[in-house]
């Protein structure tokens, strides 16, 4: 009987601890907690702190990254260097969702440097600047001027890397890849550069509003103090959305045409 009313008690003492809300035994002796001879508890380790972490290089800061590819650039003696160079930086965060590096298409050294935005969806998947509709609409005001990415013409982009969701680039992506069009500016020497959209003009000269900007030539001075004339057009992307700005847009391959032939 008294095995029976042991059991009895044990149960009835579970039944209170889960009326009380224990759910968990800690000890297999009990402890009293109002005694000052007990001694101090272990502090509790959390599970992951008996894992080993492995430290992940972090992503550096707009600022290293620029530092790290003005030096790359600045080691970089040709065209086919500096291409490599982008192809290999990995301090811009775009790289990561993108699937390929678009660094320029034409001829190294033209007259004449286009430079635009950022690669789109088209672009990202061909690895080539302005491709698709846009792309093709470029081709056709070159060719009204007598100039072609096949022969007289380099074409590149601000940015190198295909912004999510076709956004436009932020100034610290801008400023991180900026050292690298520096360079291929200093490279090529073209006689012009047309700055194709708000972005690269903001990005190259600081001067937002590419409707009253439009048309007239600036000069850019580089970091080396060189200094390169530019001309700002709408974006052909922008003309396929707005074609009634296409009588502007041929005005200004005139006045390109034109500063061409005087350099």
């Amino acid at each position: 009987m008294q095995d029976v009313d042991r059991l009895d008690a044990a149960r009835a003492l579970l039944r209170w601890y889960a009326d009380a809300g224990v759910d968990e035994a800690v000890a297999a002796e009990p402890v009293d907690r109002f005694r000052n001879d007990q001694p101090a508890a272990a502090p509790a380790r959390s599970a992951s702190a008996s894992v080993t972490r492995i430290a992940r290089p972090s992503q550096p800061s707009a600022d290293e990254a620029a530092s790290l590819a003005a030096a790359i650039a600045a080691a970089c003696d040709s065209h086919e260097d500096l291409a490599a160079a982008v192809a290999a930086f990995d301090g811009c965060p775009l790289k990561a969702g993108a699937r390929n590096t678009v660094f320029s298409d034409g001829i190294p050294g033209a007259a004449l440097l286009i430079i635009g935005e950022a690669p789109g969806r088209d672009e990202d998947a061909a690895g080539k600047p302005f491709v698709g509709r846009a792309g093709g609409l470029l081709d056709r005001m070159l060719a009204a001027i007598g100039r072609s990415r096949m022969s007289d013409a380099l074409i590149t982009n601000v940015v190198y890397w295909r912004p999510p969701g076709n956004r436009a680039p932020t100034q610290a992506e801008i400023a991180v890849c900026r050292p690298f069009v520096d360079r291929l500016i200093e490279l090529t020497t073209p006689k012009a550069i047309m700055l194709a959209g708000g972005v690269p003009l903001q990005a190259m000269t600081g001067v937002a509003g590419i409707t009253r900007a439009r048309g007239v030539w600036r000069d850019v001075t580089l970091p080396s103090g060189k200094t390169y004339p530019v001309l700002p057009v709408f974006h052909p992307a922008f003309l396929l959305r707005q074609p009634a700005h296409k009588r502007l847009a041929w005005k200004d391959l005139q006045t390109l045409a034109a500063g061409l032939r005087d350099a």
